[in-house]
């Protein structure tokens, strides 16, 4: 599979599949996946045929996260590039909460940083039992761009989570914490998810549709879109600071790979 073409997407009777197709560096997401990503999410929305949502990665992860190595060729610098930037990842993340049809992740192998805030933006989510899941952006002097894990499970363990930087959170454990709706086999979780679909394409469209809204609706009301926006702005100034524990991890990386980078900073 090459580069040329970031994501797959198809529609399966009713249901729309996309799949992320940057199996080479495990699916990471880089400004051409981001694009194609957000095309392939428009025409789904626009679909009446289109009834559910289901978002995968092709090769041996989900994903892992935003592309750190395009990341440090950009040489973004100051408040306004990195805003710039975190804005459009972070409504690439958002738009599988936004979408008004039901969005179904589906992970196996890795799911980090920011594709586990697009797990937990998605309606739903099941993953292979071997499935290893965290947001490890602490341990290297970055921060959070869709800030969710709080509005998912709960202060305690969003603390948990975002605090340690443990990036080997088991598919059981985020299970138990509520991030996941099931944890199957490996090679069984894309069943799932169409179980899942197909119980929702079943149902009324205007029903799921509606009830879906009113689900929303009660976290506008909490200000979760307020929330989300403040800490994007904590995660501008997190990565405008260059701090020496970024500055370090990006050095390394520069000079001796990414690799090398993450040996440092699990290391520390």
């Amino acid at each position: 599979m090459s580069d040329q073409t970031p994501v797959t997407a198809r529609i399966e009777g009713c249901v729309g599949i996309l799949t992320f197709n940057r199996p080479q560096v495990m699916n990471a997401f880089n400004n051409a996946l981001i694009d194609a990503s957000n095309n392939a999410m428009s025409k789904f929305n626009s679909n009446d045929e289109v009834l559910a949502i289901i978002v995968k990665g092709s090769g041996r992860c989900f994903s892992a996260g935003f592309d750190m190595k395009e990341s440090a060729a950009r040489g973004v610098n100051g408040e306004d590039e990195w805003r710039d930037v975190l804005t459009k990842d972070f409504n690439f993340i958002m738009q599988f909460w936004n979408s008004p049809k039901p969005t179904i992740a589906v992970a196996h192998g890795y799911c980090l940083g920011g594709a586990m805030e697009l797990l937990m933006a998605c309606d739903l989510a099941v993953a292979s039992e071997n499935t290893f899941l965290g947001e490890p952006e602490v341990r290297f002097g970055s921060g959070i761009v869709a800030m969710l894990a709080p509005h998912v499970v709960g202060p305690k363990q969003a603390k948990e989570l975002l605090l340690t930087g443990n990036d080997r959170f088991t598919a059981q454990r985020c299970y138990e914490m509520g991030i996941l709706n099931r944890v199957v086999a490996d090679g069984d979780e894309m069943n799932a998810a169409m179980k899942f679909a197909n119980q929702i394409v079943s149902a009324a469209p205007r029903s799921v549709r509606m009830t879906k809204a009113a689900i929303h609706r009660s976290y506008e009301l909490a200000k979760m879109g307020e929330a989300l926006l403040e800490a994007l702005e904590t995660d501008i100034q997190i990565e405008a600071d260059e701090s020496p524990e970024r500055l370090e991890f990006n050095r390394i990386r520069r000079e001796q790979g990414l690799k090398a980078a993450l040996a440092w900073r699990d290391g520390g």
